[in-house]
């Protein structure tokens, strides 16, 4: 089956700068842990996205239409359809004084957030720091081994997918999807009830299923909470109890 745009694939791949041969991100565990980026608070899997979007660098974007599933490819991409030349005028100065208010301990190599800019710390200086508002790729030949492991093709994996993309750190499968009569509902899993950034997510999610499923006219996000049975109360009480025992000791014997 060709691919085209609008299509939902994931994909596995590895990014390398031409430039040096360096590996530089993956998808993979096994390449991240030979190329010795492997991060333990990284999830390696299979990277979604949709096909036309511009939710990857212009240049392997336009690729995808020429490649085939679970074929094997490497895609060069050009810095004018990845991330563009370097500008010598994103690279400024800034007061140490600025960081300093901010909490941050400027140090080289640092990726930092500057006035709503992410930015990397080049040099400190005495009193300023030298900050490169480039992308760290912008300049660099990038050269991506890239293979379409699937098409997502129905629409609750597509959705489930579009929940992982916003909502990463929960399984998706433990999202429960209903599409019926033009609404679709959604029951989020209890852990992900007090999850940081869940309400921008789920507004993020509405504006994705307007745009990719124009026929679901609602949107209903559910979340049961669930009265605890009296045997899980009794079993929280009894470390509670515990703790305060302990916790007295010390002023008993100090007494």
């Amino acid at each position: 089956m060709p691919i085209k745009n609008g299509d939902f694939l994931l994909v596995n791949y590895a990014l390398k700068v031409k430039e040096t041969g360096e590996i530089v991100d993956t998808t993979l565990e096994t390449v991240a842990k030979e190329a010795k980026i492997y991060r333990g608070e990284e999830r390696y899997e299979p990277f979604f996205l949709v096909v036309g979007e511009g939710w990857i660098p212009k240049g392997l974007d336009e690729a995808f239409p020429a490649l085939e599933v679970g074929k094997a490819n490497t895609i060069e991409v050009p810095p004018e359809k990845a991330y563009g030349s370097r500008d010598p005028k994103k690279v400024r100065l800034v007061p140490l004084r600025k960081f300093a208010a901010e909490g941050i301990a400027p140090s080289p190599g640092q990726q930092v957030n500057i006035d709503g800019k992410v930015a990397q710390i080049r040099a400190v200086g005495a009193g300023r720091v030298q900050v490169d508002y480039n992308h760290p790729y912008a300049g660099k030949t990038l050269v991506y081994d890239v293979t379409i492991e699937k098409i997502v093709e129905t629409d609750g994996d597509k959705i489930r997918n579009l929940i992982h993309r916003r909502i990463s750190t929960i399984d998706q499968q433990k999202f429960n999807i209903k599409i019926e009569n033009g609404t679709l509902q959604v029951e989020i899993p209890e852990e992900a009830f007090f999850l940081e950034g869940l309400q921008v997510a789920k507004r993020t999610l509405t504006a994705d299923v307007e745009k990719f499923f124009p026929k679901i006219e609602r949107i209903a996000f559910v979340e049961t909470f669930k009265k605890p049975s009296p045997a899980a109360l009794s079993a929280e009480a009894k470390p509670a109890e515990a703790t305060a025992e302990t916790s007295m000791t010390p002023s008993s014997s100090a007494a």
